[in-house]
């Protein structure tokens, strides 16, 4: 699975995964800063990529929207709040965690999963 942090995850989060051998971008790396929630959605499911963010309710909301329109979707994974954002090396152990646990390549199209504090 390919992972694109939103931008309101840190960077570290995903250089800390790519030390793991997990394919991981995110928004700051591409400079996709201050793009909308639809742009960032939109551009990991052009590459593939399950959408990791803090950001629950417009991407559920994008989620409902992009099934109902037909539009990719690679899935989405969100954090939880109990996982606090400053602690990059908890939130990239969970997220290595979950990808261990998912042996296909991608989630499930229109896919919203929660990782596990």
């Amino acid at each position: 699975m390919k992972y694109y942090l939103d931008e309101d995850l840190s960077p570290k989060i995903a250089e800390i995964l790519r030390k793991h051998h997990i394919d991981a971008t995110c928004a700051h790396d591409i400079g996709m800063l201050q793009a909308t929630d639809r742009e960032q959605l939109e551009r990991a499911a052009s590459e593939g990529r399950c959408l990791i963010t803090r950001n629950r309710n417009d991407f559920i909301r994008l989620t409902i929207q992009f099934f109902n329109e037909h539009r990719p979707h690679t899935g989405v994974l969100i954090i939880p709040h109990t996982l606090p954002g400053d602690n990059f090396s908890l939130i990239a152990n969970a997220t290595i965690k979950h990808h261990s646990k998912h042996s296909k390549d991608t989630l499930e199209s229109y896919t919203v999963d929660f990782l596990e504090s």
